[in-house]
């Protein structure tokens, strides 16, 4: 609500204040539950955690020992340490996601749900009662299917989705992934890295074109997939955001 003049009510700035205070609560809520499960499946967790910090502060200590500076860098290794803790812990929180949710039905959907970057994903376009599934991504290299499931149904998919896309995109590169751990395979902990090595082919201009035309395939009758192998109450999306903020 806002008053006569458009600016904001008592009311209203108490109520985005009230908004804010409960989303950071949230965050705070997920990160600890996020690190508890890490704690009892990582023992190397804390000790990392923990060395980070305390060899940053002494780093910085002892070269402000040789300067006269100690307990003016010391208090900066200290917050550099915690920084460093941080990235490990979430680095090593989505190493152990990856593990958990490799093999299963739905995880290269639940992985390109959770790309970093301007990637435009649609799941499942194609797929098999198997469920098995052929997903498109867009982005800047142009079209890319990713494929997961049994490798004798999944190509085949592939190539019907290749031929179909192929007739609305002209001559934008179509690229192939199949999800898996044998050779020529995509490993789904690195399929963030594999998208990324590729050639930017098309701009965002052209990428919006495409995407309005591939609109036009819709999705077609495969089986719903899952939402994601993900482990009980570990939402990466949110531990992302959550470490990003910090």
């Amino acid at each position: 609500m806002a008053n006569g003049k458009g600016k904001p009510t008592k009311e209203a700035k108490a109520a985005a204040k009230a908004a804010r205070k409960q989303a950071s609560k949230e965050r705070r809520s997920q990160l600890w539950q996020a690190f508890q499960m890490q704690r009892k499946d990582d023992k190397l967790l804390l000790p990392l955690m923990i060395g980070s910090v305390v060899g940053l502060a002494l780093v910085f200590f002892l070269v402000g020992l040789i300067f006269g500076l100690q307990w003016f860098l010391l208090p900066i290794g200290s917050m550099l340490g915690v920084l460093l803790a941080f990235v490990i812990f979430g680095r090593r929180v989505q190493k152990t996601v990856y593990r958990k949710a490799d093999g299963q039905a739905g995880a290269a959907a639940w992985a390109l749900d959770n790309l970093q970057g301007t990637w435009r994903v649609s799941n499942a376009v194609v797929g098999t009662t198997q469920l098995d599934a052929v997903h498109r991504v867009l982005g800047r290299p142009g079209v890319i299917l990713v494929g997961e499931g049994a490798p004798q149904r999944v190509k085949p998919l592939l190539a019907q989705e290749k031929k179909k896309t192929a007739r609305l995109v002209g001559d934008t590169p179509i690229y192939e992934i199949v999800i898996g751990n044998d050779e020529g395979q995509v490993k789904l902990s690195e399929l963030q890295k594999y998208l990324s090595k590729l050639p930017k082919n098309i701009d965002t201009k052209r990428m919006d074109s495409i995407e309005a035309r591939l609109t036009a395939l819709g999705k077609r009758g495969g089986p719903a997939m899952p939402k994601g192998p993900m482990p009980a109450g570990a939402k990466m999306k949110g531990i992302q955001r959550t470490m990003r903020r910090r």
